[in-house]
């Protein structure tokens, strides 16, 4: 087979595959982040957010900001929200996200571990989806009136997914000890 002098050919990589999975896990945690019927719209559990702690310690702030993008994007697309204001929520919520974890790289990982971190990145979401709701949805400070209401629940859901990966991250750490 010849190959025209236009063509370009990709080879992923190994890291490229490894995204491509976190990826596809997080997607499959936002999917059933859409399925679960809370009484209060915008208020999610973040289960996706797992996902993107467990990137973060294992393989670093690129790779986590790389899952975050891609699951944002592909689960806007899946949602049939791609492009709507509830696509720029959740993107301007991950970027904020994404900004606080990466000034928490810099504390000191005794006092901010795996669940002061999802409590922080879930505030940060919150701020990022407030922050944009005033100024572009609802041009009005009575957006903040729900403020500690989102709060609240960023609170809950963070400690509540910090929690989770502060296990998975001790699971995977005792099963290394067990093999070495």
């Amino acid at each position: 087979m010849t190959r025209s002098p236009t063509e370009i050919v990709l080879v992923p990589s190994a890291d490229d595959h490894r995204i491509a999975r976190l990826a596809a896990a997080a997607i499959a945690l936002s999917l059933v982040d859409a399925a679960i019927p809370l009484p209060l719209p915008g208020v999610k559990p973040g289960l996706a957010n797992i996902v993107t702690l467990l990137v973060l310690y294992r393989y670093g702030f690129g790779t986590a900001a790389w899952v975050t993008g891609l699951r944002i994007v592909a689960g806007g697309l899946l949602l049939g929200h791609l492009f709507s204001p509830g696509f720029f929520l959740s993107l301007s919520g991950g970027i904020m996200s994404l900004c606080m974890l990466a000034l928490a790289q810099w504390l000191p990982p005794r006092w901010f571990g795996p669940v002061t971190l999802s409590v922080l990145a879930a505030f940060a979401h919150i701020c990022g989806q407030l922050l944009l709701a005033r100024l572009w949805l609802i041009p009005h400070d009575g957006v903040f009136m729900l403020a500690p209401i989102f709060f609240a629940a960023a609170l809950f859901f963070g400690i509540i997914n910090g929690l989770i990966v502060a296990r998975l991250i001790g699971e995977a750490e005792t099963t290394k000890a067990q093999h070495a």
